[in-house]
């Protein structure tokens, strides 16, 4: 795909690794999917699940937006970015949109590899990134019935995402 840094036979393939969707995820499904594809060469899985929570009781729902294409695209350059930087296996990076209610999952992200301090690693900086910076928008729904404001990132998540930046330039 011209200007993503993925060569354009490798984009199809990559794509498989990344999806933006509304429906539910199966996390055994998708971890026995990066297991298998690995045929073999992977001692470490390591997967992590995003769920919606409820805030106490005031939070009824998520409503998570994004620009289709610009999105998948860009997940999908940081996960060629995972790539180079550790000898993954397997990847995969599934991430909901639509409305989202607690309890459910809204991203899983699974990495494989030989060792597992390179899957741990590999699946940490990804979060990361979905975390401060993926290009979505969520917006809370409010049990109280009300729509509430737009989620920024917390400054945590957004120091985790430039901490990796910073490991980079240091060797």
């Amino acid at each position: 795909m011209a200007g993503s840094g993925i060569p354009e036979s490798d984009f199809e393939d990559s794509m498989s690794r990344v999806s933006i969707r509304p429906e539910p995820f199966d996390v055994a499904a998708e971890l026995a999917a990066v297991e298998a594809s690995t045929n073999g060469r992977a001692g470490a899985v390591v997967s992590f699940t995003g769920l919606c929570r409820d805030e106490e009781g005031r939070l009824a729902a998520l409503e998570l937006e994004h620009y289709p294409g610009m999105a998948e695209a860009e997940i999908t350059r940081v996960v060629a970015e995972a790539e180079a930087r550790w000898p993954i296996q397997g990847v995969r990076v599934i991430h909901r949109h639509g409305l989202i209610r607690p309890g459910e999952g809204i991203v899983l992200v699974v990495t494989a590899s030989a060792h597992r301090r390179a899957a741990f690693e590999a699946a940490s900086f990804l979060m990361d990134y979905l975390k401060a910076r993926a290009p979505f928008w969520k917006r809370e729904h409010l049990a109280d019935g009300s729509t509430g404001g737009w989620v920024e990132a917390t400054e945590h998540d957004a120091r985790a995402a430039e901490s990796w930046g910073r490991e980079a330039s240091q060797g």
